[in-house]
């Protein structure tokens, strides 16, 4: 039940209905990412896609009639324009147009009406309306999805047209459940539903394997404390420092990093470093790295004793293989030690250590006086210091000691931005006990608070990593 693995099926598909010959795989914004993502150029190139281009792009493209044009695109309004005024003015010789989704008849209509030269072979729906990052794991690349606490009408449609593609690609029989207390949860599982039985045919010729599977909807506002805690998994770390998009890294922000560094294409499929590691802390990595570079180092030492025609042969063999640990060493190296300069720079131990405390342990005043003290601390951030507050706020929200106006009053000393401290309050408003309907402050359970103290009078493996998120506390999901 691999995610890449049914993107990569589908654009197969494409290019092997396109038959022999050169190829311009024309995409538009989000195609490209989802491309990127399950594809290396280089692969592309093997099948015969030598030209990579934007249906939505500004620079003009200059007629190119013996090249076959593999459409990969949207069915949005915009696309369907675009087609349309592709067909009319071909600049390639034969057209295979593939939707990443359902396209409507009207809009089927006006393509063919505009195929004037009789150039399109092929129009096709796939469903691959989705990015996927790793197997497991795809986005939307959707920035905002609320207008106050409500639907974006547009983004609630995006995101039923990606779920609906993921089931329809994995081919399953799903079972939805959503958080009955939320009603964004709801309205998508309900608008969702709405359209498996409007497209009741398309659902049920998909090649269901039979398997059941569940998908379930919670809203973030039921955990709202885990997304404020700095993480130290690799992948995690990254993310969180740098941000990845469509599993690249913009290094821009680093002072001491090369050109050849500025972007960093972290892809589990395409880096067994990687892959390996995305999920191993940060002390881990470090060892792992020092094993992979003495790795490097001997084969290194191997390929520079090249003595007789068989050690040229072997090294013109492995040399691919040779290049490429080079560049993981390389890449993996630059990052840790970026990771590690901001760990420092940013005081973020002991910042960790707090946050962590914040999330497990119900001790005010220890809370209170050392947010005081990191706010005061010339390394800590501005996101962290605000962070920090954030999470006093959802822990204490009820407490009759709660200090959270003098906290936000120590944030605009500071001099954070306007709209940090007021996200404070917005925070509150989010994900606080009015909608969350439980105390996190309160243990009432003797069972729960006996296990707890024996807990802390034993000491806990990782102080970084004490916090567990609701979905794994209460309902044993992991990933």
């Amino acid at each position: 039940m691999s995610l890449v693995d049914a993107i990569r099926a589908y654009i197969g598909e494409m290019i092997r209905l396109s038959g022999p010959g050169m190829k311009v795989l024309l995409m538009d914004k989000e195609t490209t990412g989802i491309v990127s993502c399950a594809y290396a150029q280089s692969e592309m190139m093997q099948q015969e896609v030598y030209l990579f281009q934007r249906i939505d792009g500004q620079a003009k493209r200059d007629p190119v009639k013996h090249l076959k044009c593999v459409a990969f695109l949207r069915a949005t309004p915009e696309n369907v324009a675009l087609v349309i005024q592709e067909l009319r003015s071909p600049c390639y010789g034969q057209y295979f147009v593939f939707f990443s989704n359902v396209i409507s008849k009207s809009d089927l209509k006006q393509l063919a009406e505009a195929d004037d030269f009789e150039l399109v072979r092929e129009i096709a729906e796939l469903y691959a309306d989705f990015v996927p990052l790793c197997p497991h794991l795809f986005t939307i690349n959707l920035p905002f999805c609320y207008q106050g606490l409500q639907w974006v009408p547009a983004a609630l449609k995006r995101s039923v047209c990606a779920l609906a593609s993921v089931l329809l690609s994995l081919r399953k029989t799903v079972t939805i459940r959503y958080q009955a207390s939320s009603d964004a949860a709801r309205v998508l599982a309900d608008n969702l539903r709405s359209l498996m039985t409007k497209e009741s045919v398309l659902f049920q010729s998909s090649g269901s394997t039979g398997s059941e599977v569940l998908l379930l909807i919670l809203d973030r506002r039921f955990d709202a404390i885990t997304p404020l805690l700095n993480q130290w998994t690799y992948q995690a770390m990254v993310h969180e420092l740098f941000g990845i998009r469509n599993n690249r890294v913009n290094m821009e922000s680093a002072p001491t990093v090369g050109a050849d560094m500025r972007e960093i294409i972290l892809n589990p499929m395409q880096d067994d470093f990687y892959a390996n590691n995305m999920y191993s802390s940060f002390g881990e990595i470090a060892q792992n790295i020092k094993e992979m570079m003495d790795e490097f180092q001997k084969k290194a030492k191997t390929h520079q004793k090249l003595e007789s025609i068989a050690d040229m042969k072997s090294f013109v063999e492995q040399y691919p293989q040779f290049k490429r640990m080079s560049g993981a060493v390389a890449k993996h190296v630059t990052l840790i030690s970026e990771l590690s300069r901001l760990t420092t720079d940013y005081n973020l131990l002991e910042v960790s250590e707090l946050e962590q405390h914040l999330a497990c342990h119900a001790d005010h005043s220890y809370a209170l006086q050392n947010i005081r003290r990191l706010l005061n601390h010339e390394k800590t951030s501005d996101l962290d210091a605000t962070r920090l507050v954030m999470l006093y706020a959802l822990r204490f929200e009820s407490h009759p000691s709660s200090d959270l106006r003098g906290l936000v009053n120590l944030l605009r000393k500071r001099g954070v931005p306007e709209k940090y401290y007021r996200a404070v309050y917005d925070m509150v408003e989010f994900g606080g006990l009015k909608w969350r309907g439980i105390d996190p402050s309160a243990d009432i359970d003797p069972i729960k608070i006996t296990k707890k103290f024996i807990q802390d009078l034993k000491g806990v493996e990782n102080i970084y990593t004490q916090h567990k998120p609701v979905l794994i506390r209460r309902h044993g999901y992991r990933r």
